[in-house]
């Protein structure tokens, strides 16, 4: 094989005159080069670490104060008064440094006063980070306290930071007390509950204040000290790790292309552009040259979870799963029908071009048929995790199967898809629900569900993006995603015949095809995986639609955040659909603390509820339902407030919950909370690079965002993306089986309370 040959960097023969050795120059110089790019990234990431170590002071300033002192002392002024003495006279006596005593103490007291400045900054940059009373104001009119505050947290928060600088200032998540937590309970399932069923909670809730809840209290505040975040590893473990269903539909969720601009047709180039668009970032993610997100420009987020966005994997187990992640990675794991194959995606030590992938890319494009077995062996991934943990021990450890180990390595996974999706035929809407269908859950076996994410090209260049879920949330998947899409098109573009630009290399090696395998028993396993995924599959009802009546330029007019007028329209959307108020999930991120991840807004609230039924009520005037609107908005805005500020109600029942395990204690209240289905779960997909796109002269240039899969088997799921000012995008979720639910039906919903609510405040049409 010529891979192997490749790999071989000397040969030896032995003979009577001696041994032989025949060197391979070229093999020899391609394990320099792999040695000398490995030690660049080790020297790199120690000097990130010392850089970001002593943010938001620098390494420079360490000298500015070691000049200053010197120069002091050479005055002949002390201003460590008295310190630089005691420093010398602890110094070891020797000859040698008997006459630098003076500058040795003068720099020893220069280094001290510097830590002493850095933890001084630090310490009050975390101060200024815990205050959260900016959100209590309205948009526009920020008090002079918290200008005078914002000017502060500018004074402290340094310059250029890296993505990483933050870190060490931000603030732990705070721990609410247990009576705020029930009360805001009791609040948000009050609408939900008859009389009758919301006395047996409140009752409930009242025995677990005031018994079992302060000694759970007790522990999980011990954690709070102990941990960086006493929510985030619980939530990782429990909620996903130890999950197992399916990740396919259930956990992962996907990303769309440009919904109206196919840059290319030509398959091989676009996976080209793409996936050296997705290196670009990773080579940026490394050297931390990301900026870290900031809230106006200046409150910086925590930036914990890019850490594993590539050369990361979810390997199954039994009882759990485990996430693998490796510092780097050096090929691709690629699958075109039915087969697998290894791309590097070095050469010569340097980064392979847009063209040169496209060539490898090609090459795979004209491969030969799958071996028997291996067509559908990524099914695996796609189905329950404990059959796929047990085949994964008993016939992937050793032979030909050590192939897994190339696709568990890779930096991430490539799918060349067989189909052409996007906005195709007479027909665009159901050919945009096929083309959500196709990205969260494909054929079943054609995308690899437990990378961290997996690239997806069709045959006529259209792209998309499938990622797991535990590792990180969809605004750092959207981060990378946005870079990808901006990179391809206005920064790497294509030539006039459609192909990458660039230079081809005669002397690339080909792809390596992976080897396999699989005996009729794990063939067996695979076809039971791949059916319970179809199974899955073929249950989920999607629609994709845009809304281009109105978008967030006539949102404002209202005087009213657009999520949560979105959020009320579909309050109002789910009651029309469904005669009734259902428990509501809304995602928020809880990234202003370190680790955080996300919390739950529930929407569905007393004052959404009041203004519902005012629209639904023929008696009441418009300036009633006004009225209501904006009561609703307000308390909208609070809970998401909340939530954001640490002071949400599911994190902490959840931690709770978990204590209450360990302890090995029941509490019914507990239990019951954690019972409760989300009928209408949501969640907005926000543009954070927007100075990447150019939506004036290119408004076709943008995502139309990405989707999930329902949450309850009788809900729906719902994610939305606010693009410009004239247009959002929903993708609305739900299952045929259940016969509560109908995507297209929820969808005209969505859409009429949307121009309800237009008509509700007077606003002009198009």
């Amino acid at each position: 094989m010529a891979e192997a040959h490749q790999a071989v960097a000397f040969q030896f023969t032995v003979s009577p005159e001696g041994v032989d050795l025949r060197l391979s120059h070229a093999a020899l110089k391609q394990v320099y080069l792999a040695g000398l790019r490995s030690w660049k990234k080790k020297i790199t990431r120690l000097r990130n670490t010392l850089v970001t170590g002593v943010f938001p002071a620098s390494p420079a300033s360490w000298l500015v104060m070691a000049v200053a002192i010197l120069a002091s002392q050479a005055s002949r002024l002390d201003p460590s008064m008295g310190l630089i003495g005691k420093i010398k006279e602890h110094l070891p006596a020797s000859a040698y440094l008997s006459e630098r005593r003076a500058g040795l103490g003068a720099l020893a007291f220069a280094t001290l006063l510097w830590l002493g400045l850095v933890v001084t900054m630090r310490g009050a940059l975390r101060a200024l980070l815990c205050y959260h009373g900016w959100m209590e104001e309205e948009h526009g009119r920020t008090s002079h306290a918290t200008k005078f505050w914002l000017a502060l947290v500018k004074i402290f928060a340094g310059r250029r930071p890296m993505l990483y600088s933050y870190q060490a200032s931000l603030p732990r998540l705070p721990v609410p007390p247990i009576r705020d937590t029930v009360q805001r309970y009791l609040e948000s399932v009050r609408p939900l509950l008859s009389d009758s069923r919301f006395q047996r909670a409140a009752a409930l809730a009242r025995d677990f204040e005031r018994s079992l809840g302060p000694r759970l209290q007790w522990y999980l505040t011990l954690k709070s000290w102990w941990a960086t975040n006493y929510v985030s590893d619980w939530w990782e473990e429990y909620v996903y790790l130890r999950g197992r269903g399916p990740l396919m539909v259930n956990s992962n969720y996907y990303a769309m292309d440009f919904l109206y601009v196919t840059p290319t047709p030509m398959q091989a180039a676009r996976a080209g552009n793409v996936v050296h668009a997705l290196l670009l970032y990773r080579r940026l993610l490394t050297r931390e040259e990301i900026k870290p997100l900031m809230i106006q420009g200046t409150l910086p987020m925590c930036s914990a979870q890019y850490e594993r966005m590539f050369n990361t994997t979810r390997v199954p187990g039994v009882e759990a799963d485990l996430l693998q992640h490796r510092q780097d990675s050096r090929h691709v794991a690629v699958f075109h029908a039915g087969r697998f194959f290894r791309v590097g995606l070095y050469h010569g030590g340097r980064l392979l071009g847009p063209r040169q992938l496209q060539a490898q890319f090609q090459r795979i494009l004209d491969d030969h048929p799958p071996a028997p077995g291996e067509e559908t062996l990524a099914a695996l991934t796609a189905g329950p995790r404990e059959p796929w943990a047990r085949a994964r021990r008993m016939y992937f450890g050793s032979g030909r199967n050590h192939s897994l180990r190339a696709v568990e390595e890779a930096a991430f996974f490539l799918t060349l898809d067989t189909t052409e999706q996007g906005l195709l035929g007479p027909e665009p809407g159901p050919a945009l629900d096929r083309y959500s269908k196709a990205l969260l859950h494909g054929q079943c076996h054609d995308r690899w569900f437990d990378k961290s994410f997996t690239v997806i090209v069709f045959r006529n260049g259209k792209i998309g993006l499938n990622a797991e879920h535990s590792w990180a949330d969809a605004p750092v998947m959207g981060h990378l995603w946005e870079y990808t899409l901006a990179t391809d098109v206005f920064k790497l573009g294509y030539s006039a015949d459609g192909h990458c630009k660039g230079e081809l290399d005669p002397g690339l090696p080909p792809p390596q095809k992976l080897q396999w395998e699989i005996p009729e028993e794990c063939q067996r396993v695979i076809q039971g995986s791949l059916r319970a995924a179809q199974a899955l599959a073929d249950d989920v009802d999607f629609h994709t639609f845009t809304f281009k009546d109105f978008g967030k330029g006539l949102i404002k007019k209202c005087r009213t955040s657009p999520d949560g007028f979105i959020q009320l329209a579909l309050q109002l959307a789910h009651f029309r659909d469904k005669g009734k108020f259902c428990l509501t999930y809304e995602a928020a991120m809880t990234r202003l603390f370190r680790e955080g991840r996300t919390e739950t807004v529930r929407s569905c609230s007393i004052e959404s509820c009041s203004f519902v039924r005012a629209m639904a009520d023929a008696s009441q005037s418009a300036t009633q339902r006004l009225a209501l609107f904006r009561v609703a908005a307000a308390k909208h805005q609070a809970l998401y407030r909340r939530a954001m500020t640490g002071a949400g109600i599911d994190r902490h029942l959840f931690c709770l919950y978990v204590v209450s395990k360990y302890l090995g204690v029941d509490s019914p209240f507990l239990r019951e909370v954690l019972s409760e289905p989300w009928g209408l779960s949501t969640s907005q997909t926000p543009i954070q690079q927007l100075e990447l796109f150019d939506l004036r002269n290119h408004p076709d240039y943008i995502s139309c965002g990405g989707g999930f899969g329902p949450v309850d088997d009788n809900g729906y799921g719902v994610s939305y993306i606010i693009i410009g000012e004239n247009l959002i995008t929903f993708h609305v979720s739900c299952k045929f089986s259940s016969p509560e639910t109908d995507a297209h039906r929820f969808g005209a919903n969505i859409r009429k309370a949307l121009l309800d609510l237009r008509a509700l405040f007077n606003l002009p049409t198009k």
